[in-house]
């Protein structure tokens, strides 16, 4: 069993964070409906060749004097996982999305929602 402790997340625009957790992509493929009708038993599916790798989410430490790259362009993104390898993962991505959070006593925090526009290499 891996902990998550060391995992990191670069960015080539150096954006930096303190990340508390991240949600990698994950890969997702539709299916087409190609019954007719002359189907009589059950819907016929085809997949299609396109895969959506979706979204990642960081939840970091919020700093509010740290500028968020909401309106930057796509740009490359690494996440590397402490496993004894430096496993990574490495897409084009860009921020669609900051929520921050300011509770009572206890420290500032964000969640930040990247898409990715492409692969990912792993």
């Amino acid at each position: 069993m891996e902990i998550g402790t060391g995992t990191t997340i670069s960015f080539a625009s150096s954006f930096f964070a303190e990340i508390l957790s991240v949600t990698p992509p994950g890969p997702t493929r539709e299916a087409i409906n190609v019954s007719h009708m002359g189907t009589t038993v059950a819907h016929v599916k085809k997949p299609v060749d396109l895969v959506d790798w979706n979204e990642a989410e960081i939840e970091m430490a919020f700093d509010p004097s740290v500028t968020i790259p909401i309106a930057d362009a796509e740009e490359q993104i690494i996440i590397t996982f402490p496993d004894s390898a430096s496993s990574t993962m490495t897409f084009q991505g860009f921020m669609t999305g900051f929520t921050m959070s300011i509770p009572l006593e206890d420290k500032m925090t964000a969640t930040a929602t990247l898409t990715v526009s492409g692969n990912v290499a792993q």
